[in-house]
């Protein structure tokens, strides 16, 4: 299936990033650090500080999140390297720490993939969250299927992640966020042709 939304005007404001120093891409090698990721709050969070930092406070005021759940979630990344904290400032008696991103995009580079954790799938977050577009027509989606060797499906699977990482780091502006799920996955069971049998 192929969908595509009405025309839009296209924008042309342009941000500037979010205002700390930061590291291109952080290549995350342990299996904690992608367990860090495995939270739909924890990848709320990321993409909120890819706009700019921000305290607790103001994380919880954007998720609706009470903000020990958040602060939580924010040490959780922040432990594992994903968050820095970029500036504080004094609140009453109390030290308020602002954070923000360790990089602008983070790729995954564990050696042994079966053990990667599995608690997050992404398909089925976004199959949530796109319902709404779904109903308003507003969703492009394409689904494919191609018997081919598992080199080819990893080599697709770079190029993808290079778009990706392209997509992850767009100034963040305008009144709508998109969100944006890809992958490539074996499917037990799929038909298949018989081997071809030349004519007699």
């Amino acid at each position: 299936m192929n969908r595509h939304p009405k025309d839009a005007e296209e924008t042309t404001v342009v941000r500037p990033p979010p205002g700390h120093d930061l590291a291109d891409r952080l290549v995350l090698t342990r299996v904690d650090q992608v367990r860090a990721l495995a939270h739909p709050l924890r990848t709320t969070i990321m993409g909120l500080l890819a706009e700019r930092p921000a305290s607790v406070a103001e994380i919880a005021e954007a998720t609706g999140r009470p903000k020990g759940t958040v602060a939580h979630h924010v040490g959780v990344l922040h432990r594992a390297g994903l968050l820095q904290v970029v500036r504080t400032r004094r609140v009453r008696a109390v030290e308020e720490r602002y954070y923000g991103r360790a990089a602008r995009t983070v790729t995954i580079a564990v050696e042994g993939h079966e053990h990667l954790p599995t608690d997050q799938n992404d398909f089925a977050v976004a199959a949530t969250e796109s319902t709404g577009a779904d109903e308003q027509r507003l969703l492009w989606s394409f689904i494919r299927h191609a018997r081919i060797e598992a080199a080819q499906a990893e080599e697709f699977w770079t190029r993808i992640r290079d778009l990706v990482e392209e997509f992850d780091r767009l100034p963040r502006h305008g009144d709508t966020t998109y969100g944006m799920v890809v992958g490539i996955y074996p499917i037990a069971g799929y038909p298949r042709l018989p081997d071809r049998r030349e004519d007699a």
